[in-house]
């Protein structure tokens, strides 16, 4: 799965509402929660990044991508307007 497949599947559990949904879930309880997840997942990463087997440090970083997609949302920030960033930086 790509990125963008990830993203893909994040707008389509906003936009049908799913119930259980993980991505709802902290989508209704805001930028507060939000933001400790992705620090709690980042935090994570780095642990598993300095002490943790290769493995883990790849499961960890698809958990702070995942967040990080639902920061982005959470600020109505769109993957394009990400791309048009990295662009300007090549």
């Amino acid at each position: 799965m790509k990125i963008e497949d990830l993203n893909e599947i994040i707008n389509n559990r906003i936009q049908t509402r799913k119930k259980n949904s993980y991505t709802n879930k902290l989508l209704k309880l805001g930028p507060k929660k939000i933001a400790q997840k992705f620090g709690e997942e980042s935090s994570e990463l780095i642990i598993d990044f300095l002490k943790g087997s290769k493995k883990r440090t790849i499961e960890e970083a698809v958990d702070v991508i995942y967040h990080l997609l639902i920061l982005l949302k959470s600020k109505k920030i769109t993957i394009n307007e990400i791309h048009k960033e990295l662009d300007k930086r090549k």
